[in-house]
């Protein structure tokens, strides 16, 4: 499978869970990829995952909200793999809480990471997409952004907001032949999820049509083929990964 031979991706959130499934699947598909997570522990070691496969692979430890830190470390992966061609906009934080209660701090914090990220790094590689006139963004929203949820307004809201943002940058690029586009992951199973109680787990699984968690590989399948040949012609659009939840 090569449907990305020798491009250059660029990952956030890519140490773990939804971000390493991708990085990975990314590099079985022939793409070299730039792993960002908070820490360089785990971005070197979904790295190391990429190198075994044969591929190039860097590390980098950036906070996605730091306009400064995201501008220094898209100059500094432009300079190491020379060009990218691809980049995923995975990087994403919760902090629940009912609205009463939900401090400023939570809502900043959810906001700054899921959405402002997804701007500080978008705006970062923009030039060089606009330079090469080519380029795949993709942004991984949730969807909660588009049916909401209780004890996760800011979520929901950073999540609706990426959904809008992915429409915007699709009709500003799209002339020079660059595509964006938004994943709505639905349940997913995870860390988390896996220390739910039966009853929890049963009363979620009500909610899905097809009665199962989805899996991380479900939506790393998914960004492959926004990010390869057979997408070309696909922009401003959001892919629901959710079982049948929202129809």
């Amino acid at each position: 499978m090569s449907q990305l031979i020798n491009q250059i991706a660029v990952v956030t959130g890519a140490g773990r869970g939804i971000g390493r499934a991708i990085a990975l699947k990314f590099a079985a598909a022939g793409a070299d990829v730039a792993c960002i997570s908070r820490t360089l522990e785990n971005a070197e070691k979904v790295a190391v995952e990429i190198r075994a496969l044969g591929r190039r692979a860097w590390a980098h430890a950036v906070d996605v909200s730091d306009p400064v830190a995201v501008a220094a470390a898209a100059e500094k992966i432009l300079a190491e793999a020379g060009r990218v061609d691809i980049l995923v906009n995975n990087a994403g934080i919760t902090r629940d809480g009912l609205l009463m209660r939900m401090s400023e701090a939570d809502w900043d914090a959810v906001l700054d990471t899921n959405l402002k990220g997804a701007f500080t790094m978008t705006k970062a590689f923009t030039r060089a997409f606009l330079k090469q006139r080519a380029g795949r963004i993709i942004n991984v929203a949730s969807v909660i952004g588009l049916i909401g949820n209780a004890g996760q307004c800011n979520y929901a809201a950073s999540k609706a907001g990426l959904i809008g943002f992915t429409k915007s940058v699709a009709r500003e690029l799209a002339s020079r032949g660059i595509t964006a586009n938004a994943l709505a992951p639905g349940f997913i199973e995870t860390d988390m999820t896996a220390e739910l109680k039966p009853e929890m787990k049963a009363e979620l699984l009500k909610q899905i049509p097809l009665a199962q968690l989805g899996q991380s590989e479900d939506i790393a399948e998914a960004a492959l083929f926004l990010a390869g040949p057979g997408a070309r012609y696909i922009t401003g659009q959001v892919l629901a990964v959710d079982g049948g939840m929202v129809m």
